[in-house]
């Protein structure tokens, strides 16, 4: 799962594109005991026991979840190195640093810190689920039962979906324009793209 891949898929749940995998409030309320030695996702996301290959279970979930709260609030996910390798190096080996910058709760920063706990089993979320996370104090003064009904301050404009460019005329382009697609109507040109 990553940032640019949740999606609103309508007014009643969020669904992440990556993986199928939901994050609805109405997700289970104990994690299952099922394990997986898979090593699938963006290095950026990935727990430190998907990287050192121990097989993992649903807490890895909510490590994933604290790291995409980070790059939510910051901008920028935590332990990003100047390469793959570093990355995961970084993930396994160093720990969670909060930027100065922007100003951000001390409960925000307490949820963040739960999730991306090394040791699975000590994350946040790992022993009682998701039951456990509704009660941390960022929660504070939500009431679970009404989430759906909530209306969001704002709204994103969505942008139009519907144009895009059919694979045929992808094939049809002149190559001698270097790669160059003319716009038409509301199409706009890309140049290399």
């Amino acid at each position: 799962m990553r940032l640019p891949h949740v999606a609103s898929e309508s007014s009643e749940s969020r669904e992440s594109a990556s993986l199928g995998m939901r994050l609805c409030a109405t997700s289970a309320e104990k994690p299952t005991i099922a394990r997986s030695n898979s090593f699938v996702g963006t290095h950026e996301y990935l727990a430190p026991e998907i990287i050192k290959g121990e097989g993992h279970g649903n807490a890895v979930d909510w490590w994933t979840f604290g790291i995409f709260l980070f790059e939510f609030l910051y901008g920028k996910t935590p332990f990003r190195g100047s390469g793959n390798n570093e990355t995961l190096s970084n993930v396994v080996s160093h720990g969670l640093r909060f930027p100065t910058s922007p100003k951000v709760s001390f409960h925000a920063r307490d949820l963040i810190r739960g999730f991306s706990v090394k040791e699975p089993e000590n994350r946040l979320g790992s022993v009682k689920g998701a039951s456990e996370i509704k009660r941390h104090p960022f929660f504070g003064g939500l009431n679970w039962a009404l989430i759906r009904c909530a209306v969001p301050p704002a709204m994103p404009r969505l942008c139009k979906t519907s144009i895009y460019v059919p694979t045929a005329a992808l094939q049809k382009n002149d190559s001698s324009k270097g790669g160059e697609l003319q716009g038409t109507e509301d199409h706009m040109e890309f140049d290399m793209f």
